[in-house]
Formats: C-alpha cells, sequence, structure tokens
C-alpha cells in the first residue's frame, strides 16, 4: 500500500527519469479523475472521453518537453485536472452539451444483482442532476472536492483560484445542494400523499 504523497513522489520522478515509460502508470492512475472534470464540464460521456484523451495526449507532449527538475515539482493532479478543464470548456464552447444524466457510469460492485444495479443508476442520476442545477463555479468546486476527492490545494491549482475562493465555492456549492436536495424530498413526499 503506497500513501498518496509518497506515491504521487514516486510517479513524478519515474517521469522526471523516463516519461515514456511511466507515463502509462500515470494514465491508470489518473484516468477517472481527467475523464471526471471533462465529463462534468461537457455533459456528454463521448465528448469526455475525447476530451480525457485529448488531455493525456497535451499531459504527453508537455513531459517531453520540460526538464527533469520540472516534471518532478508537477503536482500531478491540479495539472492534470487544468489540462482536462481547458480542453473541457474548449469542447463545450465547440459544441452544445447533451444530457449529461443519459451518460451516466455505471457503478456496479460485485455481487449488485439487476434491481441494486437500477437502484444506483437512479441515485446517480438524482446527485448528478441536483449537481448539475448548480452554477458552474459551485459544480466544479464541489465535484473536484467531494467526487474526485482533490484537496482545496489541489482544486485551488486546477482552477487557478485562491485557496479561500475555492473553500467558499464548495461550500458554497454543497449549501445549495442540501437545499436543493431538501426541496426535492418535499415535493416526492407531496407527490405520495396525494
Amino acid at each position: 500500500m503506497c500513501y498518496p504523497d509518497v506515491c504521487m513522489d514516486d510517479l513524478t520522478a519515474r517521469l522526471a527519469r523516463d516519461v515514456d515509460t511511466a507515463f502509462a502508470d500515470l494514465m491508470a492512475t489518473h484516468q477517472d479523475l481527467v475523464f471526471g472534470v471533462a465529463l462534468r464540464v461537457v455533459g456528454n460521456r463521448a465528448s469526455a472521453e475525447d476530451v480525457a484523451q485529448e488531455a493525456f495526449v497535451r499531459a504527453y507532449r508537455a513531459l517531453k518537453g520540460y526538464p527533469a527538475a520540472r516534471i518532478q515539482e508537477l503536482r500531478l493532479r491540479p495539472w492534470l485536472a487544468r489540462i482536462s478543464l481547458n480542453l473541457a470548456r474548449n469542447d463545450r464552447r465547440a459544441k452544445r452539451p447533451t444530457d449529461p444524466l443519459d451518460d451516466a457510469p455505471d457503478h456496479a460492485t460485485p455481487g449488485d444483482g439487476p434491481v441494486r444495479l437500477a437502484e444506483r443508476r437512479e441515485e446517480h442520476r438524482f446527485w448528478s442532476g441536483l449537481l448539475n442545477q448548480l452554477p458552474e463555479r459551485y459544480r466544479l468546486a464541489v465535484a473536484l472536492r467531494h467526487v474526485e476527492g482533490l484537496s482545496y490545494q489541489e482544486i485551488s491549482d486546477a482552477l487557478a483560484r485562491p485557496v479561500g475562493s475555492v473553500k467558499s465555492d464548495v461550500h458554497r456549492g454543497v449549501r445549495e445542494l442540501r437545499a436543493a436536495y431538501e426541496a426535492e424530498q418535499r415535493t416526492i413526499a407531496k407527490r405520495e400523499a396525494v
């Protein structure tokens, strides 16, 4: 088992020694983050896959051009999140996004039957719908913190905003998400009472 900082330090050291040999590990370690950021911005699974692929192509090209010392100083998660975010925003500007709820990923675990899988999908659609109602500033901050698990400093680096602003955006986004959840629950309760 490795701790995140130790693993990242080892990965950056390996990338600094030989980008070609270590790049597959970089992709395997961070593919969910890069795809998740892209999906939250473009709202379409196919477009997000394209953005994620392009993000890794750009990352590879950048790493090949960086000196070893610069690679070792990289904070990989926010750096990759920023690349994915920029590409996703460019993609979104070029296209009109589709409904992200139709592209919800499967979150099956071993032993899940069809009923549990359907419940998980419905739950994912519900929370995705609430999250997608937030203004982008809050949606990205909340998703990066609570879905992707980035630290406030990593989110600050990825979004190029001060840590205090990021903390405020996460707090406000969670507050709005909670209010939307409670409103939705009241609506459901009224419907069931009829």
